[in-house]
């Protein structure tokens, strides 16, 4: 069974860092693109960003390009998101997920997903 489980969120003031992982089990870990994206009450759900493990190539979104860092330890099959220089606005629910075919953007081309984990950012 495909299982993604999300963990390291929690509450973090303005400035400071948190690590979430996502830890794989139920499929082949180098054949799979792994993405974060998150969720705030209200908004859409949006990317966040991305890792090909096959050939190690990683996304961002613009917002988040020099505050967050994707990584993977394919020994666990686990894949990381470094989180600096939090900002209120970062408050959601992170989640990951596995796409099969691309590191796209998109929510709805992800085949598998986590349960997320909360992530509050206070001023």
């Amino acid at each position: 069974e495909v299982q993604l489980v999300e963990s390291g969120g929690g509450l973090v003031q303005a400035g400071g860092s948190l690590r979430l992982s996502c830890a794989t089990s139920g499929f082949t870990f180098d054949d799979y693109n792994i993405g974060w994206f998150r969720q705030a009450p209200g908004k859409e759900r949006e990317g966040v960003a991305c890792i090909s493990i096959g050939d190690d190539r990683t996304f961002y979104a613009d917002a988040m390009k020099g505050r967050f860092t994707i990584s993977s330890d394919n020994a666990k099959n686990t894949v990381y998101l470094r989180m600096n220089s939090l900002k209120p606005e970062d408050t959601a629910v992170y989640y990951c997920a596995a796409d099969r075919l691309d590191c796209s953007a998109v929510a709805s081309s992800y085949d598998y997903w986590g349960q997320g984990t909360q992530v509050t950012v206070s001023s």
